[in-house]
């Protein structure tokens, strides 16, 4: 078996198992193991007919079992389509690919592979960080194998520069698709397009770091039904400042600031970032806020990037200013086209002032804790700001940040868009993230930036949340645009009653407020009839994947006569008692009935939830 012949120069069956599968024959399972038998007849057979002897001969193994031929069909034609890395490719194949053809179309300017090439090329790459990446990247990809997780990717650029100095394009011959670039891919953002949102806010001085944002339901009408947000927990918070909103990453401030901005706004400073969001503001809607729009990691990174230099955008630089040709004995570097030059040249996209402070929140471990914890993985021994984010139904994994010289990109997922097992930011791309960022600063230090000339620095304190014992949130210092400063952030007072919406639309109240716990004497309610007050009927909520999927919980919330007794009913069964119960859902369709002691319905409302979720043991 050592010196049968394969497909193309593969000799044995040791190269076999580790080109077509990646890994020593002692490794392999069953179905590979058939699959390796059938090719010692006729190693270049179709694929087809490969999968029929493969079938056949675990027909053979599992007398009288079944065996899925269909899927068998699949997975051979995927396997004889792979190749492994040749050791002539080096570590960066993807990056060593996009730069060949950039190269080669810039030289003919007829399209990528038209011309020839100007000489031997020098990239940007550092190739001990490039070892590093590729390690970290398959060694946590390992881990994540039983989460079912394959793919990933990793850049690292130079903040000054845009220089490109880590392109990780896949995990290789771990992946089901590793001539897949994932720096490239388009893929869904989550959480990550937060920070641009917070910073257009901030420089339209709509909002400061210190402003109150309402943290409660909110049912904004679309074109489609009603927006529902909800958070990492499926808790509402009340009112909390856009510090604690971005840094904890709340999905219904974020929201809510949209509203303020407008999605078309929103969508025209992320096309200046220079995302190349295909359709438009209005196509996206409010869910642009939590990261609805396709957007590849390379450009991800670049607009982090700007927030990292003071809000000036400028293209990545792993080609043009890369390329060099040897003349005479000498290096020198490869003329550039003047669109190339113009790519480059850094253009204003946001106010200095608020990426500063998007910056300052981003590497606030104590406004992150909310959420994260204060000992979470995204806190460093050094200055750095890092953003994390989830795409629907765990699909995407993102790790975004910077420090003082470096920004630092990673997505972990599936290059089929498959779905993960439970895999949140923090767990899946930010580990990859805080080593490679580590790595980088392992003698180097990172120092916070200095503050832009003109922003201002005072000392805020806030009010009580609705009245009850205990601050909205601890005094501080904090940083202001010029003009925006005050010293005390407040609510003053909060009115609600049937048909006054709040800037979203919705018409329930802050959770913990005092308006909320007399909603059930208003003047004109009726206050003896039972009644569930949220969710609204008719509800969709989906599950945020960024947050462990047991410690999110809907809020159901009734209104009843003093001393009535409550139950909660969900699909049949009770399953709670009381005005308020905090239901850990399931994805499906489901019917919550609140009824009294003796089993008589007195209110009812559908819900359904979408995403992953975990059915724990306890309601």
């Amino acid at each position: 078996l050592n010196l049968v012949p394969f497909r193309g120069e593969i000799v044995g069956i040791d190269a076999l198992s580790r080109t077509l599968f990646g890994k020593a024959p002692h490794g392999l399972d069953e179905r590979e193991a058939a699959v390796a038998a059938a090719l010692v007849r006729a190693p270049n057979a179709r694929a087809a007919l490969v999968a029929q002897r493969a079938c056949g001969v675990l027909r053979e193994m599992h007398r009288p079992a079944p065996v899925d031929c269909d899927a068998l069909d699949l997975f051979t034609t995927a396997a004889l389509q792979r190749r492994a890395f040749e050791a002539s490719e080096g570590i960066a194949p993807h990056f060593a690919r996009q730069l060949m053809r950039q190269v080669s179309s810039t030289a003919t300017g007829q399209g990528a592979g038209q011309g020839a090439l100007p000489g031997p090329l020098r990239s940007t790459l550092s190739a001990p960080l490039q070892r590093v990446a590729v390690q970290s990247l398959t060694q946590h990809l390992r881990e994540l194998r039983g989460r079912n997780v394959e793919d990933g990717a990793i850049v690292v650029l130079d903040n000054g520069t845009g220089e490109v100095l880590a392109w990780v394009g896949s995990s290789g011959a771990m992946s089901q698709a590793g001539e897949v670039d994932g720096v490239l891919a388009l893929r869904q953002p989550g959480s990550t397009l937060k920070p641009f949102l917070y910073g257009q806010a901030f420089a339209e001085k709509r909002l400061t770091a210190a402003s109150l944002i309402e943290d409660s339901p909110a049912h904004i009408p679309t074109a489609g039904g009603l927006y529902i947000p909800q958070n990492y927990d499926r808790q509402f918070k009340g009112w909390v400042s856009a510090r604690t909103a971005l840094a904890a990453s709340l999905n219904v401030p974020a929201v809510r600031t949209l509203v303020m901005v407008s999605p078309d706004a929103f969508f025209t400073q992320l096309r200046a970032l220079g995302l190349p969001l295909r359709e438009s503001g209005g196509y996206y809607g409010y869910s642009l806020a939590l990261g609805s729009a396709e957007v590849p990691l390379l450009d991800l990174a670049n607009a982090y990037r700007a927030l990292a230099i003071g809000g000036l955008a400028s293209g990545v630089a792993p080609l043009q200013t890369a390329t060099a040709v040897r003349t005479a004995g000498r290096r020198q570097a490869a003329p550039a086209s003047d669109a190339a030059n113009a790519a480059l040249a850094p253009r204003r996209v946001l106010d200095a002032g608020a990426a500063f402070i998007v910056g300052d929140v981003l590497s606030d471990g104590n406004a992150r804790a909310r959420t994260f914890g204060t000992d979470s993985v995204l806190a460093t021994r050094f200055w750095s700001a890092v953003k994390t984010g989830t795409s629907k139904d765990m699909r995407d994994n993102w790790a975004v940040g910077w420090s003082q010289r470096y920004t630092v990109g990673v997505w972990v997922g599936n290059a089929s868009g498959a779905a993960m097992h439970d895999v949140s930011g923090t767990s899946g791309a930010a580990p990859i993230w805080s080593e490679v960022m580590g790595w980088l600063h392992r003698a180097t230090p990172s120092r916070a930036p200095r503050a832009p000339q003109g922003l201002v620095q005072a000392a805020v304190r806030f009010g009580t949340q609705g009245g009850q014992d205990g601050w909205l949130e601890s005094a501080r210092q904090e940083w202001f645009l010029p003009g925006t400063q005050q010293h005390l952030f407040a609510v003053d007072a909060v009115a609600f009653g049937a048909g006054e919406p709040s800037a979203t639309g919705t018409t329930a109240p802050p959770r913990g407020t005092a308006a909320q716990s007399q909603v059930a004497a208003m003047p004109g309610e009726r206050a003896a009839a039972a009644r569930i007050l949220g969710p609204a009927p008719g509800t969709i909520v989906a599950l945020d994947p960024d947050i462990p999927p047991e410690r999110q919980r809907l809020q159901f919330v009734a209104a009843a006569g003093a001393g009535a007794a409550l139950r909660w009913r969900l699909d049949g069964k009770v399953v709670a008692q009381g005005a308020r119960w905090a239901w850990l859902p399931w994805p499906g369709r489901h019917r919550m009935e609140l009824i009294d002691a003796r089993g008589q319905v007195l209110d009812t409302v559908q819900v359904e939830v979408r995403g992953a979720g975990v059915r724990a043991g306890q309601p």
